[in-house]
C-alpha cells in the first residue's frame, strides 16, 4: 500500500515539474524541438535525480536543483535556437556543440541534451565571482570554479538514467576542472560552492572565507599548499584553454617587471613620483582656471564637443562643469595615492605587492605547461587525501563515517585523466589505500559495516571492493565469499547487479561461513 502511495506522489511530482516547464515556455519564442528537448531533459533529471542524491549525499535536493534549471530558462534565456548537425550552418563554430550569448540572453545549440544542459549552466553565471583585489586569481579562479560547477550541474542528465551509475570521460567538457572542482566540494561541502557562485554582490568576500574555511577544517600548513595548488592550476588552465588571456597575462607580466626594476632603486623611484605629483598639480591647477573662468570653459567646452561624435556630444557648460569636477576628484585621490605611496612604511608594502603579484605570473615562464599541470595535479590530490584523512580522524558519528564512504567512494571513481580514474591512479595507490584502511576500520568500530572478521587485514581485504563498484545504494548491498581450489573470492551485490569475482587473500579468522549470503551495512 505504501509504495502505491509513493509511486503516486512521484508521478504527481513530475507533472508538476512538466507544468511548470510549460507554462514557462508558453511566454517564450521558442522553436517546438527546443521546447521538446527542454520538457524531455526535465523529465530525465526528475527519473536519474534519486540515484545522484544516493551516490554524491549532501548535493542540492530534487525540487532546488530542477526549480534552478527553471528559474534559468524563465530568466536568462530569451532565445534557445535549435541547429541539426547536418545543417551546414555557421552559428556554431567548429569543434563546439553550442554558443551563448549572454547579454542577449541566446542559445544555439545541436540538439543534444547534455550540451544543451550546460549551456543552460553556463548563461546563468557572473563572469567573475572573485573580488578584484586578489590579483590573477580573481580571473583564473573565478572560471575555474564556474566552468567545474557548470560539469557538476550536467551530472544528473549525464551519467545517471533511473537504474544505472557510469561516466564516459568523453562526454567531460573538462576532466581537469572536474576534478578540481569535486575536490573542493568535497572539503568544502557543496552548499558553500553554491552559495560562493550565486553570491550577487561582492559584500560577503568568498575567497577569503574560501581559505578561512579550509584552515580550519584542515590546518593553515595544509590549507596553504592546498590554496598554492589550486590558484596555479586555475592559472595553467587559463592559458591552456584561452590563448588570449595568455597573450593579457604576458603583457601584464612585462609591466609588473618594469614597475619592480622601478623600486630597485628608491632615489630613481622617489623621483618618478615627484614628476608624477608635479604634472598632477599642474593638470588641477589647468581645471580650477577652467572652472571659474566663463571664457575658459567655453573655450574648453568648443574643444571638446569638435572631438567627440554627435551621440556624445557635451548638451551643456553645466554638464562639462561636473565632468571637469570629476576628473579634479580623480587626480586629487591619485595624488593623495602618490603622498603615501613615498611614505617608507607603504614603500615596503607596495615592493612586496609587487612581488606577491609576479609570483602568480611566474608560471607563464614554465615551457612544458602540460607536464606542469600534471605534476601539480598528482600534488593537489596527495594534498586532498591528507585533507580527507583528517575528515576521517575527526570523525565521531555513524552518520559521519557513512558519508565518507560514499565520498571516498565517489572520489576514487572520478576521472584522473581520459584513459584513467583516481582509484587506478599509480602514484596515488599508496594514499588511497591508506584512506581505504582508515575508513574500513574506523566504519565497522563505529558500526557502519558488517564485522566479517576479528583479523583488521581480513577486514580491509573484503571491504576495500566497496570503494570499486557501483551498486546506488550501498546499504542494500550483500557479499558472498567463495572458495575454489586453493583460491577464495568476494562477489558484492544488490538485487539488481553482481559484481564480477574478485580474488582476495586467504581470509583469517572470519565471523561468517563461506557461500553465505551477508548483508554489507549493520
Amino acid at each position: 500500500m505504501k509504495s502505491n502511495k509513493k509511486n503516486i506522489l512521484e508521478k504527481i511530482v513530475k507533472k508538476d515539474y512538466s507544468n511548470k516547464l510549460e507554462k514557462i515556455l508558453e511566454e517564450k519564442q521558442f522553436s517546438e524541438e527546443a521546447k521538446s528537448i527542454l520538457l524531455s531533459m526535465i523529465y530525465k533529471i526528475e527519473v536519474a535525480y534519486k540515484d545522484i542524491e544516493t551516490v554524491k549525499k549532501d548535493i542540492e535536493t530534487k525540487d532546488e536543483y530542477i526549480e534552478n534549471i527553471l528559474k534559468i530558462i524563465n530568466k536568462k534565456c530569451n532565445s534557445i535556437k535549435i541547429i541539426k548537425m547536418s545543417d551546414n550552418n555557421k552559428s556554431i563554430p567548429k569543434n563546439k556543440t553550442y554558443v551563448i550569448n549572454k547579454e542577449k540572453k541566446e542559445i544555439i545549440s545541436y540538439p543534444i541534451e547534455r550540451k544543451l544542459l550546460y549551456a543552460i549552466c553556463k548563461i546563468s553565471k557572473k563572469e567573475k565571482i572573485i573580488k578584484d583585489e586578489y590579483f590573477l586569481v580573481d580571473v583564473t579562479m573565478s572560471d575555474l570554479i564556474n566552468i567545474g560547477s557548470n560539469i557538476n550541474m550536467i551530472e544528473p542528465l549525464k551519467d545517471f538514467n533511473g537504474y544505472s551509475w557510469t561516466t564516459l570521460s568523453r562526454e567531460i567538457e573538462s576532466i581537469d576542472h572536474n576534478l578540481i572542482y569535486q575536490n573542493l566540494r568535497l572539503l568544502l561541502s557543496e552548499k558553500f560552492l553554491i552559495k560562493w557562485i550565486n553570491n550577487k554582490e561582492f559584500i560577503i568576500d568568498y575567497y577569503y572565507l574560501f581559505k578561512e574555511k579550509l584552515e580550519s577544517q584542515y590546518g593553515k600548513k595544509l590549507k596553504e599548499k592546498l590554496v598554492q595548488e589550486i590558484e596555479s592550476l586555475s592559472i595553467l588552465l587559463e592559458v591552456k584553454f584561452n590563448k588570449e588571456k595568455e597573450e593579457e597575462f604576458k603583457k601584464i607580466k612585462v609591466e609588473l617587471e618594469e614597475k619592480i626594476q622601478e623600486v630597485q632603486d628608491n632615489k630613481q623611484f622617489i623621483k618618478k613620483i615627484t614628476d608624477q605629483k608635479i604634472n598632477i598639480n599642474e593638470e588641477i591647477k589647468e581645471i580650477d582656471t577652467i572652472i571659474n573662468d566663463k571664457q575658459f570653459l567655453e573655450e574648453e567646452y568648443k574643444k571638446r564637443n569638435e572631438k567627440l561624435p554627435l551621440d556624445k556630444k557635451i548638451f551643456s557648460m553645466k554638464i562639462l562643469s561636473k565632468q571637469l569636477y570629476d576628473e579634479r576628484q580623480v587626480l586629487i585621490k591619485k595624488l593623495e595615492e602618490l603622498n603615501q605611496l613615498i611614505k617608507p612604511k607603504n614603500f615596503l608594502k607596495y615592493k612586496k605587492e609587487l612581488d606577491n603579484k609576479y609570483r602568480y605570473l611566474e608560471i607563464l615562464d614554465i615551457e612544458d605547461k602540460e607536464n606542469e599541470i600534471i605534476k601539480r595535479k598528482i600534488s593537489l590530490q596527495k594534498l586532498f587525501i591528507k585533507a580527507f584523512e583528517k575528515r576521517i580522524e575527526k570523525a565521531q558519528t555513524k552518520q559521519e563515517m557513512e558519508k565518507i564512504i560514499y565520498d571516498l567512494r565517489y572520489y576514487e571513481m572520478l576521472q584522473y585523466d581520459k584513459e584513467v580514474m583516481i582509484k587506478d591512479k599509480e602514484e596515488l595507490s599508496k594514499e588511497i589505500q591508506k584512506l581505504e584502511e582508515k575508513t574500513v576500520i574506523k566504519s565497522i568500530n563505529l558500526n557502519v559495516l558488517e564485522k566479517i572478521s576479528n583479523d583488521d587485514k581480513t577486514n580491509y581485504e573484503i571491504f576495500k571492493n566497496i570503494f570499486k563498484i557501483r551498486i546506488i545504494k550501498l546499504e542494500d548491498s550483500y557479499l558472498q565469499i567463495t572458495k575454489e581450489k586453493d583460491k577464495y573470492f568476494i562477489q558484492i551485490f544488490d538485487e539488481n547487479i553482481f559484481e564480477e569475482k574478485v580474488e582476495i587473500l586467504e581470509p583469517k579468522e572470519l565471523e561468517i561461513k563461506p557461500n553465505k549470503k551477508v548483508a554489507i551495512w549493520k
